[in-house]
């Protein structure tokens, strides 16, 4: 069934003024990704923190050069509110809200723009659990925005400390979520950093459990993150698995979150055939529970082999807010989008691209089998995504033509087929799809598609 989605919160139904699926993100010096806005920002953070007591918050990064300004202000926000902070410097974001969690802190925030270009920034935040702050507070944030800023007594401001042993932590967390028999002995894997928060953390998750790693994306400039690398840009690691001869390439995006891997002959595995590979090792263990939560943008393919997988599969908006949301109503583990985007929730509490990868290589090592072999079940359907930039940040998708061509090309394609019309949550961007049996058709479709959406809104 075609689809076409707007920017609606389908799980508070409010609207948001600052506050995306993923937090706040935009281009540097544009508001609100301003110096101005984010000191408030901080403050308006550490006045609705303070009335629930006293605490501390972490501050985290990836290594874009913005990220600096951003930690500075955030830090003298909070501390104006009375707030404590403590820093960890460039760290995945998944280690965020597993130190949030750990270290007690009453939330953390994390200062990244994920997968998007150096002169992009975001800022998102974890709850206290570590995981994504919760709608009410998120309202709350933002009705205290609409406040004059203020400044505790002197004796009352919130002080910094830097925690040194962050990647350490983080590091040993990531090997305790696989069993204490998964050792990587004779494995030689290319690992991708994308010059991003996982530059120092993700090669020795893996060579400390054994494996031979090459490492690429490892030297961050402050410019250099995401550029022609990583898990939006897994051409370059394609080449050097061939190179090397490697038994498989990971490639993790700026902020660590998401991965694609790469098996020995070179075939890129997305986010939906991971998840097949974990699902499938976890019902052939008896270990599954549940079903897996997809997303509208998972492969018409994958939910049908995950249902003859004898497992459930539901599909919600584009968001690991809303995955979790679904696994978290439904008391399930496992759910995560094509991006690479996977939520393990019997391991953690949010998307974690090194922790995916372990339960990929868990199940490649309990099972005997390369990367290839244990995809086998998984036959994808040609899918096609076009993006098309909007002129103005402003539009809709409802316009009766753009509705008719999404009626007419679900028509065509049938009952072996999906169109799908959203609005990115995090760029000025729509976003189409065109999912089908046929690979020519569903490019021209996808063609059609675009060409009646660049018409009716101006778009470029």
């Amino acid at each position: 069934m075609a689809q076409v989605l707007t920017k609606m919160n389908p799980i508070s139904h409010k609207p948001r003024r600052y506050f995306g699926t993923d937090g706040i993100r935009g281009r540097v010096g544009v508001w609100p990704i301003t110096p101005e806005f984010v000191l408030k920002l901080g403050w308006a953070v550490g006045k609705v923190l303070a009335r629930q007591g006293n605490g501390k918050v972490l501050i985290g990064k990836d290594t874009r050069i913005s990220g600096y300004m951003f930690e500075s202000v955030l830090e003298s926000g909070l501390s104006a509110a009375g707030i404590d902070t403590h820093l960890l410097g460039p760290m995945p974001t998944p280690a965020i809200a597993y130190l949030t969690r750990t270290l007690r802190a009453q939330a953390g925030i994390v200062i990244s723009a994920s997968h998007n270009p150096y002169y992009d920034n975001g800022i998102k935040f974890f709850s206290a659990q570590g995981t994504k702050l919760p709608d009410h507070l998120e309202s709350a944030i933002e009705e205290q925005l609409e406040q004059p800023m203020t400044t505790v007594d002197s004796a009352e401001l919130g002080k910094a400390i830097r925690v040194v042993d962050a990647p350490g932590r983080y590091i040993e967390f990531c090997k305790s979520t696989v069993s204490s028999d998964i050792i990587l002995n004779g494995l030689k894997i290319v690992v991708d950093c994308a010059h991003g928060a996982a530059y120092h953390v993700a090669p020795n998750v893996f060579r400390e459990l054994g494996a031979e790693v090459i490492e690429m994306g490892v030297e961050p400039n402050g410019l250099n993150i995401n550029l022609q690398c990583g898990a939006t840009h897994p051409e370059a690691l394609h080449q050097q698995v061939l190179t090397h001869k490697a038994d498989l390439g990971i490639a993790l995006d700026g902020d660590g979150d998401r991965v694609v891997m790469i098996d020995h002959e070179g075939h890129i595995l997305d986010g939906d055939e991971l998840l097949y590979i974990i699902a499938k090792h976890k019902t052939g263990m008896g270990t599954f529970k549940g079903g897996v939560v997809g997303t509208v943008m998972s492969n018409l393919g994958f939910e049908q082999a995950v249902k003859q997988l004898g497992l459930e599969f539901v599909r919600v908006p584009v968001g690991d807010r809303y995955i979790i949301s679904e696994l978290t109503k439904r008391q399930w583990h496992l759910g995560g989008e094509p991006s690479g985007h996977i939520v393990c929730m019997d391991t953690t509490t949010t998307g974690d691209g090194i922790i995916t990868a372990l339960q990929v290589l868990a199940a490649m090592r309990h099972g005997r089998q390369s990367l290839s072999e244990i995809r086998s079940g998984l036959i994808k359907y040609p899918q096609i995504l076009l993006n098309v930039k909007a002129a103005q940040a402003d539009f809709s998708l409802e316009s009766p033509r753009i509705q008719e061509a999404v009626k007419n090309v679900e028509q065509a394609l049938g009952a072996k087929g999906r169109v799908l019309l959203r609005r990115s949550g995090t760029e000025p961007l729509i976003r189409i799809m065109v999912e089908g049996e046929d690979k020519y058709r569903v490019e021209q479709f996808a063609g059609q598609l675009a060409d009646v959406v660049k018409e009716e809104l101006g778009a470029v």
